[in-house]
């Protein structure tokens, strides 16, 4: 390697080190952005929710960006910085399945989609297709489980006919005992 080829890969460290992290608060159980620049850079990409203190990031948004080291989370309290293993555990506390919830969300936003909280029913996620998302209403309803975790098939009928009062595809994702997830789309079956 030549010196002019070191000098630009040492000025190319220095910048990655020199990104600038989205800065965050945790307070009252809540992750908050409050800085607009920040707050448009990350709803245009289909994270988070508007409140009158900032942008509100769900856990598992949170839990994503802290993985893709491009948020810091400051602890209000402390004034500590929070760890991916601090955030992971203080949502745990709070529901039964964050990391079933968590590793769906990170696999589907790998994959490319725009993923949005769900609601009622059991259904944890709304999947926008790639380029669609502010263009229209989600096209998926995700409904996650781990394997051999129990359902009842009543529960997970109504959720269907739920979807499809609203004309969305119903998708069960299930994360199996390897820790990958494997996507079935619902229908009914009738004769």
């Amino acid at each position: 390697m030549s010196c002019e080829e070191e000098t630009k890969a040492e000025k190319s460290n220095v910048q990655r080190e020199e990104k600038v992290k989205i800065k965050a608060t945790f307070t009252k159980g809540e992750i908050i952005v409050s800085s607009t620049k920040d707050i448009e850079g990350l709803k245009s990409r289909g994270y988070g929710s508007q409140k009158e203190n900032g942008l509100s990031l769900e856990f598992f948004e949170a839990l994503y960006l802290l993985s893709k080291d491009l948020i810091e989370i400051i602890d209000e309290k402390t004034g500590k910085k929070i760890t991916f293993q601090d955030l992971l555990r203080e949502y745990r506390s709070l529901k039964e399945n964050a990391w079933v919830k968590y590793l769906i969300y990170r696999d589907l936003r790998s994959r490319g989609y725009v993923v949005r909280e769900g609601f009622g029913l059991g259904i944890d996620f709304r999947v926008y297709e790639r380029g669609r998302y502010g263009k229209g209403t989600a096209d998926y309803l995700i409904y996650g489980i781990r394997e051999g975790q129990p359902v009842a098939i009543e529960r997970i009928a109504q959720t269907l006919d739920y979807s499809q009062n609203l004309k969305k595809k119903l998708i069960l994702a299930v994360l199996n005992r390897r820790g990958e997830i494997v996507y079935y789309s619902l229908s009914r079956l009738t004769f």
